[in-house]
């Protein structure tokens, strides 16, 4: 009997065979990508500082960060008149505004209970930019418990001169070492920008946006609105610029450092939040992502969907899971992991998926610190599982949750 004929002549094959494949094929791409961000592309020189920019940042009860991030965008390397910075007070009743302007920043307050969220704060404080009399080339958001590489406009600068529309920036880390939660938090992002990011931009796809250290450009946010206003508002926006044929590009050398929880429970109600987002973003933009990029062959497009599949592979693959334990079941399909996959070489592989991280570390000569906390990082990992059920479970839940931050640290404080 040929091999296709013994696999589907068993009783779930026809499901359990494909579910199989699919695994192996994210796994395999994966990692491949992952190798395209073991280099660096050779940028060009910088650019004279020309374009202009908005530096925006939302703000929900930010009055322990919201100071030393005024004084450091006030004081970056950049032509002052070529930049303004907007601080929108949204819904706050602390001391965020008042300390946001003394600290320099022109402050918008905004209050609306039913409207809740960074989202739909960005849109407010949009339409308000459109309608002024400077006119800004690109605007720039960040967190409120962020701090920025003094290059960072002068790189986004240089993106927008050589004709990118929409740049997403290195996301490092301000505290780290805090606690076991924050260094593991931190190898997730370090990961991420040098192993997904760097190597999408390398091989000339689409780059995701992360919520903070993005820039746009006025004239297509004119264009095609923001209309971001999801838990996820940066995948929200990504996605949709990809379905217009827009890339997101990437800059390594343009830097922030944001804030991460401190406690599990602050990392799990933040990741929920991501979650239930993601999975909203799946079910409203996967099938039109991945059918045009099917049809036209636009390969952004089908890299762009199979991220946003990803909530629904981890739950294909608990099934997988739970399924091959139970023996009526099992013993009545093909186990490609066995009898096609050597076990060994699936182990292999999956060792080498954890030792990504540390491959990342070394890359981009982040601390040795955070060399030990990898060890931990698989608990990090394995407890997006359950996060990733709840997400599907209250995908339909957009109620925007707050997350304090409490490190107001100056940056030179950060980088020394």
């Amino acid at each position: 009997m040929m091999l296709w004929e013994t696999l589907f002549a068993q009783k779930y094959d026809f499901i359990m065979v494909p579910l199989q494949l699919l695994i192996v094929f994210c796994t395999v791409y994966y990692m491949t990508l992952s190798v395209f961000g073991f280099w660096r592309k050779k940028e060009g020189p910088p650019a004279p500082p020309e374009k202009t920019f908005a530096l925006v940042v939302a703000a929900h009860n930010e009055e322990f960060v919201i100071g030393p991030l005024v004084e450091n965008l006030k004081n970056l390397d950049y032509p002052k008149e070529l930049y303004e910075v907007f601080i929108v007070a949204d819904n706050c009743t602390d001391r965020t505004a008042a300390i946001a302007r003394d600290a320099g920043a022109q402050v918008y307050e905004r209050f609306n209970r039913q409207q809740r969220g960074k989202g739909y704060a960005l849109e407010w404080m949009f339409e308000k930019i459109f309608r002024m009399e400077r006119s800004f080339d690109a605007i720039c958001i960040f967190d409120a418990d962020n701090l920025v590489k003094p290059n960072f406009l002068m790189e986004m600068n240089r993106k927008m001169v050589e004709g990118h529309q929409i740049v997403q920036c290195y996301i490092d880390s301000k505290n780290p070492f805090d606690t076991w939660v924050t260094a593991t938090f931190s190898i997730a992002f370090w990961h991420t920008n040098r192993l997904l990011q760097l190597a999408r931009y390398n091989l000339g796809l689409s780059n995701l946006l992360g919520g903070t250290g993005m820039c746009i450009s006025t004239n297509l946010l004119r264009e095609y609105g923001w209309g971001a206003t999801s838990l996820v508002e940066d995948m929200e926006f990504s996605m949709k610029a990809l379905l217009n044929g827009i890339k997101t590009s990437w800059s390594h050398e343009a830097v922030i450092y944001d804030e991460k929880p401190l406690t599990f429970m602050q990392s799990w109600r933040q990741r929920k939040r991501w979650a239930q987002g993601h999975v909203d973003i799946f079910f409203r933009y996967f099938p039109k992502l991945f059918w045009r990029g099917l049809t036209t062959g636009n390969f952004s497009m089908l890299d762009g969907a199979l991220h946003l599949f990803q909530p629904a592979l981890v739950v294909l693959v608990c099934l997988f899971m739970i399924l091959s334990v139970i023996e009526p079941i099992s013993l009545s399909f093909t186990q490609l992991f066995s009898s096609t996959i050597h076990q060994q070489v699936w182990m292999f592989l999956s060792y080498i998926q954890f030792a990504l991280p540390l491959v990342a570390l070394m890359l981009d000569k982040v601390d040795r610190r955070a060399w030990k906390w990898v060890l931990l990082y698989p608990v990090f990992v394995y407890s997006w599982v359950p996060i990733v059920f709840l997400g599907f479970w209250h995908r339909n839940k957009r109620e925007w949750s707050h997350t304090l931050h409490t490190r107001g640290l100056s940056y030179n404080e950060v980088i020394k």
